[in-house]
């Protein structure tokens, strides 16, 4: 076991955790989170994504001693007051159904618009193309992900 220091959606965090520990656990179960879900434990769903220094990554498969930047999960991106453009969209298109990978869904479009919220559907697509839905809500999601573009523009 080491300590280790988890910078998580602003906050620094000391764990005693085993280096090869998956991100995900730490956060679940060490911290408490309960975002991001552990969905498929393959990095092929997204519904464990966080965003490591404004990156989309797959927690379920990275360990825990290669974080040594920001993690900003879904919980730290706005508040129900004052929810992110993305959120606000997501809620406002009513985007997902069951809602379990909406976790990824919403930090991949974050990620991608807080880079570049001129996006075109294609760039969409191609950045989303990552993610797994089981619900199909995939056209709710793309209104979704255009209007919080919208919003971010401006």
């Amino acid at each position: 076991m080491t300590v280790l220091t988890l910078n998580v959606d602003g906050q620094s965090h000391e764990i005693d955790a085993d280096p090869d520990m998956p991100l995900l656990y730490a956060l679940r179960d060490t911290l408490g989170l309960n975002n991001p879900h552990f969905g498929c434990g393959l990095a092929q769903c997204g519904a464990c994504t966080v965003l490591l220094d404004g990156k989309p990554i797959r927690s379920c498969v990275t360990p825990v001693s290669a974080t040594k930047g920001e993690i900003r999960t879904l919980a730290g991106l706005g508040t129900p007051e004052k929810p992110h453009p993305v959120q606000k969209a997501f809620i406002d298109e009513q985007a997902m159904f069951c809602g379990f990978c909406m976790n990824g869904w919403i930090l991949y479009s974050v990620a991608m618009l807080e880079k570049n919220p001129k996006v075109s559907d294609a760039d969409i697509r191609k950045e989303l193309s990552q993610l797994k839905c089981r619900c199909g809500s995939h056209t709710a999601v793309m209104r979704a992900v255009k209007r919080a573009a919208e919003t971010m523009k401006a």
